[in-house]
């Protein structure tokens, strides 16, 4: 299954508004690492991307759905919305 354009642009201005990436947010590939390559994206800031996803996709995510594995890397943060959106 491979993302749509879409919602690649849409998870990157996510994550540039909430964590201030400036250009690092455009850089940002399915293989680029998030949690504990990016200073910015602490315990609260996952909390505020969660939050920003909730918003911007319309879906409600439970605590047992995610886990470290969730903000490994990008492609594994795109994965989840995708797999959300088609529930």
């Amino acid at each position: 299954m491979t993302a749509s354009q879409s919602t690649l642009d849409a998870l990157r201005s996510i994550l540039d508004q909430t964590l201030s990436l400036g250009p690092r947010a455009a850089q940002l590939t399915p293989t680029s690492k998030l949690l504990g390559s990016i200073p910015e994206l602490d315990s609260m800031a996952v909390i505020n991307v969660l939050t920003a996803l909730e918003d911007r996709f319309g879906f409600a995510v439970e605590d047992d759905e995610i886990d470290a594995q969730t903000f490994a890397t990008f492609g594994s943060l795109v994965a989840f919305v995708e797999s959300k959106l088609q529930a």
